[in-house]
C-alpha cells in the first residue's frame, strides 16, 4: 500500500529525525501520520525503529507482534520481536521464537547471527559458534566478521583460552 502525502511526508521526516539521532523529534513526526495508516508495515517498521532508539522495549514486543500478525512471511518482525524481548532480558525466549521460525527463512544471515548472540548470552558458546559460521554462509562472511568482533553480546566467544 502506497502512503499518499502528506503522510508519506510526515513518514520521511520521521525517518530524518532518527537518522539526526532524535526519536522524540521522530515521534512527533510519527504521530502526524493519518491514524487509519498506523497500520501499515512501513509506518510500524518506523514506529519500532524510534521506540527502540527510545530504549522502549515493551513497546517494541507489541509493535513486532503486530507485524508478524501482518506478514508472518517476512523476517522483520520475527528479528524485531527477538531483538525486543533480549533486550527485555528475556534471551532464552528471543532464542526460542527465531529457533522456531528459522525454517521460514533459510537465507536469512541476521537470524543466525542473532542467535549466535543470544546462544552465547544463554552460556552455550558451542551453539553460539554454529549460528556464527551459519550467519557468515548465509551473509557477507567479512562483514559479519567485523560486527561480530565488536558485539558486547559475543564478547564471551572472542574471550575464549585459545
Amino acid at each position: 500500500m502506497t502512503i499518499p502525502p502528506p503522510d508519506s511526508h510526515h513518514l520521511l521526516a520521521a525517518v530524518g529525525w532518527l537518522e539526526l539521532g532524535n526519536p522524540s523529534e521522530a515521534h512527533q513526526e510519527w504521530e502526524r501520520i493519518s491514524p487509519e495508516l498506523r497500520g501499515n508495515p512501513e509506518v510500524l517498521e518506523v514506529s519500532w525503529q524510534i521506540h527502540a532508539k527510545a530504549l522502549n522495549w515493551e513497546k517494541c514486543v507489541t509493535i513486532a507482534r503486530q507485524l508478524i500478525q501482518i506478514d508472518t512471511k517476512t523476517p522483520g518482525g520475527w528479528i524485531h520481536l527477538s531483538y525486543a524481548l533480549h533486550e527485555l532480558k528475556r534471551t532464552r525466549e528471543a532464542h526460542e521464537n527465531l529457533v522456531g521460525v528459522l525454517e521460514q527463512f533459510p537465507d536469512e544471515w541476521l537470524m543466525r547471527y542473532n542467535l549466535a548472540c543470544y546462544s552465547c548470552q544463554l552460556g552455550n558458546s558451542e551453539e553460539a559458534s554454529r549460528w556464527l559460521a551459519g550467519a557468515a554462509l548465509k551473509g557477507d562472511a567479512k562483514q559479519i566478521k567485523e560486527i561480530a568482533k565488536d558485539d558486547p553480546d559475543l564478547a564471551p566467544l572472542f574471550n575464549l583460552p585459545k
